[in-house]
């Protein structure tokens, strides 16, 4: 039911009880009294329905105020000319009641849009400091439109990502027909073809088109369709409108400045890859390949002793070695690039991660000295992984360390952690590469060397939840210092 309708209604309604209970009194009730009572449904008709309502429920009033308490009772008829007077003073105060109380309604409903227009505005400006990604500004779009407007449906179009002068229909709000729909995109599908220029509004049959312009450069296309829209509302569109521009054209930008600066640590990590990666294939290749024609040329006069065959083979092994490293590294940066890296935990004694660390390293088992207390609690971690990260911080170590020096491994409790503990007496790390020393191929000082073992350490540790960090030791030289979880409940006998 429309609203002025439903005033008038009201109106009828209240009239009609106010002077079924006043009649019976009209005897007692000054002529005035009537008139003042019929105020009250005046008021409540405008009050619901505007002018349109108010107006009719003077007329009703006038009529009722008339024919019931003037005399002679029953009549149109006046009488005295004195009633005339009282009618007159009724009809235009009745007049003025409504048409002020309209005006209040009206400037009600007005205020309430506007709240509710800086409202939509607002969150459609948040979106252009927030940091929101292109479909979450899309999905803003199209539900603030068509709630704001009462539209059956609205879509937005973007220049497709591969043809930029091609429109696709982006997002959806409602469920805009098949054929109008597919009438948003002519054939061809060019941009130019639908897009209005910029500030100017086209209709076609019910769907209304509103091209998306941020500083004079279309970024995209609104259509939405139902619902009824006069200038003033045609004006509202075209803020939001403004505003969508610059929110969308916002996060296109933040989305190509994300993929331009992925793009330029992807290509720094290349080169920094095949930088750290050939030295250290170089390296040992160089190794294998001298001693293998070594090897080959030992025959006749320049046959090679046995001790000599015996220390090319162990070259040949010790960097083949260094190879299944390097090449194990990298597969394990790999998987923990691509989130494939799952932990298998299992509760272990601290001296058997330490004994499979060093195995598993570079390092010759007795330059290592172990200092352990016999009252270590076990820790709950993927062995595998811990052993790689001792592996990765001894050979990180005896290569840094003098030769002829051990290096050190501790470990002590603390709480529900276990801090395990690498010390080498090499120059140490600077305070202000403690933190840079953790990333892949860092290179420290202009004689460092890059590469994956510490990154990878690190990657492994945080999978536990843990932490890694590195700081002076005492005498001299690095201390890089892993905390493992205590395990829970006693090792098993």
């Amino acid at each position: 039911m429309k609203r002025w309708m439903l005033g008038t209604l009201v109106a009828f309604a209240g009239i009609s009880a106010l002077s079924a209970a006043m009649v019976p009194l009209r005897a007692h009730l000054s002529l005035a009294t009537p008139a003042l009572v019929l105020v009250v449904p005046v008021v409540a008709g405008a009050s619901v329905g505007g002018l349109a309502s108010g107006v009719l429920a003077v007329a009703a009033g006038f009529v009722t105020y008339d024919v019931l308490f003037v005399p002679p009772y029953g009549t149109l008829d006046v009488g005295a000319a004195q009633n005339w007077t009282a009618l007159a003073v009724y009809a235009v105060v009745m007049l003025i009641v409504a048409r002020v109380f309209a005006f209040l309604r009206r400037a009600r409903l007005d205020a309430r849009q506007d709240a509710d227009t800086v409202r939509r505005l607002y969150e459609l400006s948040d979106l252009l400091i927030g940091d929101q990604p292109v479909t979450r500004v899309l999905q803003v779009v199209t539900r603030t439109l068509r709630q704001a407007f009462a539209m059956d449906w609205v879509a937005v179009l973007i220049p497709d990502a591969e043809d930029g002068e091609r429109l696709t229909v982006a997002t959806t709000d409602g469920e805009p027909p098949a054929d109008e729909l597919a009438g948003l995109v002519p054939t061809g599908g060019r941009a130019e073809q639908v897009q209005p220029r910029a500030g100017r509004r086209t209709r076609a049959e019910r769907v209304v088109r509103i091209a998306l312009t941020a500083r004079g450069r279309p970024v995209g296309l609104v259509a939405m369709a139902g619902g009824s829209l006069d200038l003033h509302a045609l004006d509202l569109v075209q803020t939001y409108a403004n505003q969508a521009a610059l929110a969308l054209e916002a996060s296109q930008l933040r989305e190509q400045a994300i993929r331009t600066e992925l793009l330029e640590q992807v290509d720094a990590l290349r080169a920094s890859l095949i930088g750290a990666v050939s030295h250290d294939l170089r390296t040992p290749l160089a190794s294998v390949k001298t001693a293998v024609s070594a090897l080959r040329r030992g025959d006749g006069q320049d046959a090679l002793s046995e001790r000599d065959r015996a220390e090319l083979l162990a070259l040949i092994e010790e960097r083949s070695d260094a190879l299944d490293r390097l090449v194990a590294n990298l597969l394990d940066m790999t998987r923990i690039r691509s989130g494939a890296l799952e932990l298998r935990r299992e509760i272990t004694p601290v001296p058997d991660v330490i004994e499979g660390g060093v195995r598993a390293s570079a390092v010759e088992p007795e330059t290592v000295t172990v200092d352990v207390p016999p009252d270590l609690p076990p820790v709950d971690v993927d062995v595998v992984l811990m052993e790689q990260v001792l592996a990765n911080l001894l050979d990180n170590a005896a290569r840094h360390s003098p030769d002829g020096t051990p290096v050190s491994v501790s470990a002590q409790a603390r709480g529900d952690i276990v801090e395990l503990s690498v010390t080498d007496r090499g120059p140490g790390v600077p305070t202000s590469e403690r933190e840079r020393v953790f990333t892949m191929f860092s290179r420290l000082g202009p004689q460092g060397r890059a590469g994956l073992g510490l990154a990878i350490a690190k990657a492994f540790v945080e999978a536990h939840g843990q932490t890694i960090h590195v700081d002076d030791a005492l005498g001299g030289g690095a201390r890089f210092v892993v905390t493992l979880p205590a395990a829970s409940v006693p090792l098993e006998a």
